[in-house]
């Protein structure tokens, strides 16, 4: 009996699991670890939500097999959500599927849209689902530096004439995780014309549209001319809403690809349980202001996280947006990689980040620190990197 499988062998040891297992031995010593790696919200699901949660779910009817697309009410929504926020036109039925989160969304549009042979462009540094659903779709992934936006415009330009129309997709994302980087409707707008006129379908990943700290909010791709006929943009409630467990989010846009998403769900999954689907288009028909108290804490952990570090002789540059900050390795150990500096915060100052390899080879001078403890273990945290480590 064969053991070793095709599509598993692509996958590189997951980087964050020796982090992981570290972690767990310090904590089975009895150390407190003040954990910053994972980008897992803190907060509880706001009450209204829950509610409806509950008492949706004691209706029995809402206990069968739900939609693979979503049920109709929570894509009415997230159209009315886009042309609210945005003002986005999107049709519910032709251009919104719900997924199990943004992750599953772009997984199995990667395995309706890949063929023998397809090369899929991904920024490097990004979220090891970009590159990595497509590879277990069966793609070819070639990675695109991204240390600047208007760098990787031009390296865009450069692969398309280099791969002369093998190019299948790029995937972009902003607020991007991990670098916190944001960007503008330029930016968006040089990108559409420059896949269109290639034949390239965009995936832009929105996860964290709503987690932003000044007074511009992060635009959608859509709201470029043209950007439905090539894009299509993934969306979560995890973040905004403080549902990551909950696991829904969506896809929105171009109506091919939207239609290639819901074929493949239909063979995969019923969709969501009905009760979940029901409070998430309550949290997206509710009351929003309560978002602006979820950015807040986020503001606020920010904030705190960069002026202790500071102090502590770790200086990280301000994120602009999202849960995260991006973080440069001091000098002192930047030969080391983040693998080993991560080992070393971990030992040394009691605090887990996660290493920034783990998003792709030009992380590796970095690590990625998440906004996932409150401000006091956050200024414990650097406390204890300003009394157990030099920079």
């Amino acid at each position: 009996m064969k053991t070793k499988f095709e599509r598993v062998a692509l996958l590189p040891p997951y980087v964050f699991a020796e982090i992981n297992d570290l972690k767990a031995k310090e904590r089975l010593r009895g150390r407190d670890i003040i954990d910053l790696g994972m980008g897992n919200p803190d907060n509880s699901t706001p009450r209204h939500i829950v509610d409806k949660l509950v008492q949706t779910v004691k209706n029995g009817k809402t206990h069968r097999y739900s939609v693979s697309k979503g049920i109709l009410g929570l894509r009415k929504a997230q159209s009315n959500y886009y042309k609210r926020r945005f003002g986005v036109k999107l049709n519910f039925n032709e251009e919104i599927v719900v997924t199990l989160g943004s992750k599953e969304g772009l997984a199995n549009l990667a395995s309706a849209i890949t063929s023998k042979g397809d090369i899929i462009l991904v920024p490097n540094p990004s979220y090891p689902i970009h590159p990595y659903g497509f590879l277990i779709a069966g793609a070819i992934v070639k990675r695109i530096n991204m240390s600047e936006e208007d760098v990787f415009l031009k390296n865009l330009v450069k692969n398309i004439r280099k791969y002369k129309g093998r190019i299948k997709a790029v995937v972009i994302n902003y607020p991007n995780n991990p670098t916190a980087k944001v960007v503008d409707l330029c930016f968006y707008e040089e990108l559409v014309k420059i896949c269109k006129n290639n034949n390239i379908w965009i995936l832009s990943d929105l996860a964290y549209a709503e987690i932003y700290f000044n007074n511009l909010p992060p635009p959608s791709i859509l709201q470029v001319k043209d950007a439905k006929k090539i894009a299509v943009e993934f969306s979560s409630m995890s973040k905004t809403f403080n549902m990551p467990g909950w696991r829904i989010g969506f896809a929105s846009g171009n109506s091919v690809l939207i239609s290639a998403l819901a074929r493949i769900k239909s063979y995969l999954d019923y969709g969501a349980f009905t009760p979940i689907q029901v409070a998430a288009t309550a949290a997206l028909n509710g009351p929003q202001s309560f978002i602006d108290d979820i950015r807040e804490v986020y503001k606020k952990r920010r904030d705190v996280l960069i002026e202790t570090m500071k102090r502590s002789g770790w200086d990280i540059p301000v994120p602009e947006a999202t849960m995260f900050a991006w973080a440069p390795i001091p000098k002192k150990y930047q030969s080391k990689g983040s693998i080993y500096f991560t080992k070393i915060l971990l030992k040394k100052a009691a605090l887990a980040v996660s290493p920034g390899i783990g998003f792709g080879s030009n992380g590796d001078k970095h690590v990625r620190i998440s906004l996932v403890e409150n401000e006091q273990r956050i200024r414990q945290a650097a406390r204890n990197i300003k009394n157990n480590l030099s920079f």
